[in-house]
């Protein structure tokens, strides 16, 4: 088992999500809510594939590379505050779904318009937010601000498919196909 504060693995990483359950990537103020910013020992100078040091370049990668690798296990979405957050599938289908899911009806006129943008044809954030702003003339703030809303209320999630470095968004259904089943 992964000890608190020595993760350095995508393994470890997997591990403490499953015994957290649920985990900020980076470092925040919500009380009882642990983040994988503060479990990860890896240097903060010199992380080699970026700018960014080795610390945040795990976590960064960790992300996407979770719900990848461990579709079955790890969810990656966003938490009311529009927190990025790690969560055990156990989790979100026991706990997190029933509390945070809105159906698309009772989201925003401008969310209900991006996420049939979503359904018809899943894309790249740049993708749809241009799409948005063609078709309902908002601005990017309000395509960003209703991006996140669509994902807090599990109305779409970031697409799993391994080697995709971009976000892509997909209906949350869709990914999800038999979730609380």
């Amino acid at each position: 088992m992964a000890k608190s504060e020595s993760i350095r693995t995508l393994e470890e990483a997997l591990e403490y999500v499953q015994i957290v359950k649920v985990c900020t990537l980076f470092s925040n103020k919500i009380a009882g809510l642990p983040s994988l910013w503060d479990a990860v020992d890896l240097p903060e100078s010199g992380g080699g594939r970026t700018k960014w040091d080795a610390r945040v370049e795990a976590i960064w990668a960790w992300k996407n590379e979770l719900p990848e690798t461990y579709p079955d296990e790890v969810f990656y979405g966003k938490i009311s505050g529009g927190l990025a957050v790690l969560m055990s599938m156990d989790y979100l289908r026991d706990v997190h779904y029933p509390k945070a899911h809105q159906p698309i009806s009772q989201c925003k006129d401008l969310a209900q318009k991006t996420f049939e943008i979503i359904r018809l044809d899943p894309g790249e954030t740049a993708e749809i937010r241009a799409t948005a702003m063609d078709r309902h003339g908002c601005s990017k703030s309000q395509v960003e601000t209703t991006l996140k809303q669509l994902q807090i209320t599990l109305n779409i999630a970031r697409d799993n498919t391994p080697g995709i470095s971009m976000d892509r968004w997909v209906p949350f259904q869709e990914l999800y196909d038999g979730f609380l089943e």
